[in-house]
């Protein structure tokens, strides 16, 4: 079962969801990579994880592989992002005042 947590801003209000379980993923035959979300039965296939990042210095959203991490991010280049699902307690990137929380009011599972 995946859970999803929101984390707000306390300055600017922005709000960015988070699943606990990221992009898990195998591949094809041919190397296509293919995302299995709970409760797919492809599960029992994957190899790795994409999880979803932010960039603490520019606000970029990526993902990195589990298999191959990331060590940058890929817009700015630098090396402060978090995992969104660790945002909480960590400074807004899109502000630059406020700092994440978690909305203790929003949780979502699939």
């Amino acid at each position: 079962m995946a859970q999803c947590f929101r984390f707000q801003c306390d300055s600017c209000g922005h709000a960015i969801e988070a699943w606990d379980d990221g992009n898990p993923y195998y591949r094809d035959e041919a190397g296509k990579k293919h995302y299995a979300y709970h409760p797919s039965t492809e599960r029992e296939l994957c190899i790795g994880n994409d999880t979803p990042q932010l960039c603490l210095s520019c606000g970029a959203k990526f993902k990195s592989d589990s298999l191959a991490p990331a060590k940058n991010c890929r817009k700015c280049k630098s090396a402060d992002f978090v995992q969104t699902g660790d945002l909480d307690g960590r400074n807004c990137p899109y502000c630059g005042k406020g700092i994440f929380r978690r909305d203790a009011d929003f949780f979502a599972i699939s």
